[in-house]
């Protein structure tokens, strides 16, 4: 009986890349002894390290959690170590032999170059990498290119010695400038980006506005407040609003945004349209305030349907709500005692939030009107 492996994938906790980690866990294999036979391959003509860098590319990265890859071993670090012994050896060998100098400059060129590259794409993304470790990295890699280049200028060497020097106060110069360089690139892309996709909206929003929308709202109209193809209609265009402006409106509910959750959650189950218009400051939402208002819209669409309207107008002291409707109406004297959704639910909720709610008839003794008041502290 054949078991089968594990899928290859890279580990997003590595030394590196994660890639000997996936190839023991998919072989079955012990880490160190997939560790010294890529070791090994890179000491026969460099295929081991030509077979990692194939699967770092190739295999993708276990997908367990969102959280970015972190790796273990500094290596930008240690290729500016590397890079800067190699400065130091280009230092002491040219006025001797310019053959170990150019050999030294070369590898110090490489060495710093990639540790640079190596910092400012990968190490962005590495969860355990600070933006002081990045600042140090590159700044130590442009000292050791100014330092080095100056020097190899000054020993009046080789013509390509002097190439070279020149080269690495160049790439000194362009170390201290590119992450500015960098960020400046990424906000021009990512502003670019926004402004296609917010184009984009716009003139979806433009073409549904002309054309779904107001077939929507001419359904509404034509069919009454209160039939089930209103209400479907309804709610189909306050859908399509959210989808079209979201990201416009801001990441905490107000009380205004929670009054209109709510109407919009009620109108899915009853016929009844609820128009929401809030004036004043706007204020983070109050549960007492926001449960009472809820009973309110609660109970019009229950007993009265058709359109009701929430009024919410905040000041610096004080937040008013009226939930009005256009039903028989109700005299709160008539309410039997047993039925608590008014007395306790709107009333009563209120007054123990330090509140009032009065119930009374609406405008020219049509429908009903629930006034919700509570004092900013």
């Amino acid at each position: 009986m054949t078991t089968s492996r594990p899928p290859l994938l890279r580990s997003r906790t590595a030394v590196i890349a994660g890639v000997c980690t996936g190839l023991a866990t998919h072989l079955g294999w012990r880490l160190r002894s997939v560790r010294v036979w890529m070791a090994a391959l890179t000491l026969l003509g460099g295929a081991g390290a030509l077979l990692y860098l194939w699967l770092w590319v190739l295999v993708p990265l276990e997908s367990t959690t969102d959280e970015p890859p972190r790796r273990t071993a500094p290596v930008a670090a240690l290729l500016v170590a590397i890079g800067a012994v190699a400065g130091i050896v280009a230092i002491s060998a040219m006025p001797s032999s310019d053959d170990v100098a150019t050999s030294a400059l070369v590898g110090m060129t490489l060495a710093l170059g990639i540790a640079v590259a190596w910092n400012l794409i990968l190490d962005r993304t590495d969860a355990g990498r600070t933006s002081s470790y990045g600042w140090w990295v590159r700044g130590v890699a442009a000292g050791v290119f100014l330092i080095v280049g100056t020097v190899a200028l000054a020993s009046r060497p080789a013509a390509f010695n002097a190439f070279l020097g020149v080269a690495a106060v160049v790439l000194g110069i362009a170390v201290l400038v590119a992450p500015r360089v960098v960020t400046l690139w990424t906000d021009l892309q990512a502003s670019q980006t926004a402004r296609v996709r917010d184009e984009q909206r716009a003139e979806i929003a433009a073409h549904l506005h002309d054309s779904v929308l107001q077939t929507l709202a001419l359904i509404q109209n034509r069919a009454g407040a209160s039939t089930e193809v209103a209400r479907i209609a309804r709610a189909q265009e306050r859908e399509l609003r959210d989808w079209l402006f979201t990201g416009s409106a801001p990441v905490d509910a107000d009380l205004a945004q929670e009054l209109r959750d709510i109407a919009a959650a009620i109108e899915l189950d009853y016929a009844v349209r609820i128009d929401v218009v809030a004036a004043g400051t706007a204020f983070a939402a109050n549960p007492a305030l926001v449960a009472a208002a809820r009973e309110a819209m609660l109970n019009a669409a229950r007993h009265a349907g058709g359109d009701v309207s929430v009024y919410l107008e905040t000041t610096a002291s004080a937040i008013d709500v009226f939930v009005r409707d256009r039903g028989p109406g109700v005299a709160l004297a008539d309410v039997p005692d047993d039925r608590l959704g008014i007395r306790e639910s709107i009333i009563g909720r209120m007054a123990r939030a330090g509140g009032s709610a009065t119930v009374g008839a609406g405008a020219s003794g049509t429908g009903t009107e629930v006034h919700l008041h509570l004092e900013v502290v």
